[in-house]
């Protein structure tokens, strides 16, 4: 009777044949099974077993050893933010469980797809204080979207089959897997069937027609409409939906800092970056627009400044995956829940061809006031000392926007993201909610591993850097080329500018005595050098581009410039001030 009511599918799971392994080997098994073909990670007695099989697959799966287990979290995430496959990460119990938490949260906030994997002291030493034993699925339960802890071999196929699925559906993000000793050794009759499904569990919300009505109404009689997109679009891969309905509706479109990418920056209705250090014009002109369209972002607070005086004026249509994320920081009035790829390709039908050629060009005007403050002395200064934004206009002339840019935590970030040019999507890969130091130069690993095709520059500032610095070990091992620009001010600088603006240049523990990163490079077998003057500056990032193999370029910059626009702390986005 029960065969009777199973479907065809399960039928044939059924019949399968099975075969006899250990707990180790059928992770290994089911990574293979899952398309993984790189993992990242390091070694310990409490993941042993599944290393000892991960040597016997050396031609199937690359194992890279990092020098420390948050830059394989790290390493995954580039894998995974460039590929949009799920990166995988790999540690022992305790101490190499516990380093993975923070490229965990990372991938938390930003919604990227990993899975980590962690070997566990046996399970009769579980509660006891063993050697190396640390809760880590107590630990990582705020920061991933799902975990879980193996006890037996037999749990192996169904829970890691649950993992990459629930990594990658919906809103993407880490799961963490936990797995005894014992149930590494432990042998059983391995199946394995990917997961297309968990009950209760439903990541795409269906699109209702209703909605899709109402948000193109309030759309079509808009006379200052506004769009701002976030990474959801990128995730979704609907980058072409979105410019079709950016281009039908003539629609003025900003765009978060992981959102950065999905458009060309060249685009003539691409209007710029939002948020604290984003451009003028988006900024001031979210409190004039009379409809705000919110594409796959989640109205975080470096974007919003003073809720309270947020956008108050104006209609929001909000487009999103999470229903969490509805009304969470911004009051919606038309709430599009569903894939943005399908919700985007749904309402371009229900608009009206448009073109906002007054509203637009207000954009333009503000842009032009900014480009005499900011950008041109940014760009194209006449002061001895180099800046950060000539360095990133010179990348942008060797790679003609082509490359991916990967940048670290600070000002030169919020540079990197203002002014690299990005032509391809998935181009701009950066810790954005969670803003952790340290991630660029493990991330740009991963990255280049995951698109050997593409120039993947690293962008880092000298504190960032030294936090993962240990990974050049990583990159003369594997021998992976990517390209690394230190960008030294010999400050910890965002954090000095705001104690010059907010403290009254009290820079306390902010400036930094640095070591030689030339003859540290050098020390890794890495090519590298050192630019200390503007005319030195083209015909070295020239050299650093067409370099075949790994490369260092470190970038004296001026010690205390400071990245305007900026949106204080607490004040509203139309009180963006440009100096």
């Amino acid at each position: 009777m029960i065969m009777e009511t199973l479907t065809v599918k399960q039928k044939q799971y059924l019949k399968q044949p099975k075969e006899r392994i250990s707990g180790s080997e059928a992770i290994v098994r089911c990574l293979l099974a899952e398309g993984v073909d790189v993992l990242y990670g390091y070694p310990g007695g409490a993941i042993m077993p599944v290393y000892d099989e991960l040597y016997k697959y050396q031609d199937k799966i690359h194992h890279v050893l990092t020098r420390h287990e948050q830059g394989a979290t790290h390493s995954a995430q580039g894998y995974a933010r460039i590929s949009g496959k799920v990166g995988v990460a790999m540690a022992t119990s305790g101490p190499g469980a516990t380093n993975l938490i923070t490229g965990i949260a990372d991938a938390q906030i930003d919604s990227t797809p990993i899975v980590c994997i962690t070997g566990q002291v046996p399970s009769h030493l579980l509660g006891s204080d063993a050697f190396q034993e640390t809760d880590i699925v107590g630990i990582s339960t705020p920061v991933t979207k799902w975990n879980h802890q193996i006890t037996k071999a037999s749990e192996i196929p169904e829970v890691m089959a649950k993992a990459f699925y629930i990594a990658k559906s919906g809103r993407p993000g880490p799961v963490l897997i936990d797995i005894t000793k014992d149930a590494q050794f432990e042998e059983f009759d391995f199946q394995y069937k990917k997961c297309e499904g968990i009950r209760s569990y439903n990541p795409v919300p269906k699109v209702e027609d209703s909605k899709l009505e109402e948000a193109a109404d309030l759309i079509n009689n808009a006379k200052k409409p506004m769009i701002i997109w976030g990474q959801g679009v990128i995730l979704g891969k609907a980058e072409e939906e979105l410019k079709a309905v950016i281009e039908k509706a003539g629609i003025p479109s900003a765009w978060t800092i992981m959102g950065a990418s999905a458009i060309p920056t060249s685009h003539p209705l691409n209007i710029g970056m939002v948020g604290m250090h984003g451009n003028y014009a988006p900024n001031v002109l979210t409190n004039e627009c009379d409809v705000l369209i919110a594409i796959g972002m989640r109205f975080d607070d470096r974007v919003t400044g003073k809720l309270d005086d947020y956008a108050t004026q104006a209609k929001v249509i909000h487009f999103e995956i999470d229903p969490a994320e509805i009304d969470k920081n911004v009051k919606t009035d038309v709430a599009v829940l569903g894939d943005s790829k399908e919700s985007l390709a749904k309402l371009l039908p229900l608009l009206n061809a448009n073109s906002h050629t007054e509203w637009l060009q207000k954009f333009k005007d503000l842009y032009a006031v900014e480009f005499e403050k900011v950008i041109k002395n940014d760009l194209h200064p006449i002061k001895e000392g180099l800046t950060m934004g000539e360095v990133l206009n010179e990348i942008n002339t060797q790679s003609k926007g082509e490359a991916a840019i990967v940048s670290d935590v600070g000002q030169h970030q919020m540079i990197a993201c203002r002014y690299a040019e990005f032509n391809v999507s998935r181009s701009n890969i950066t810790s954005g909610g969670l803003g952790t130091m340290g991630f660029a130069l493990p991330a740009a690993i991963g990255a280049k591993m995951a698109a050997p095709e593409r120039e993947v520059v690293a962008v880092i500032g000298d504190g960032g850097y030294q936090m993962t610095i240990q990974e050049l070990g990583t990159i003369f091992q594997t021998k992976v080329p990517v390209k690394i620009v230190v960008l030294n001010n010999d400050f910890l600088g965002m954090v000095r500018q705001w104690q010059q603006l907010f403290f009254d240049k009290r820079y306390a523990s902010t400036e930094m005595t640095n070591p030689d990163f030339v003859a540290i490079a050098k020390g890794y077998y890495v090519n590298a050098k050192r630019v200390t003057k503007r005319e030195e500056l083209s015909s070295v990032v020239e050299e650093m581009m067409q370099s075949k193999d790994a490369y260092f370029l470190e970038v004296c910059v001026e010690k205390e410039d400071n990245v305007f626009p900026m949106v204080p702390s607490g004040a509203s986005v139309s009180d963006i001030r440009l100096e």
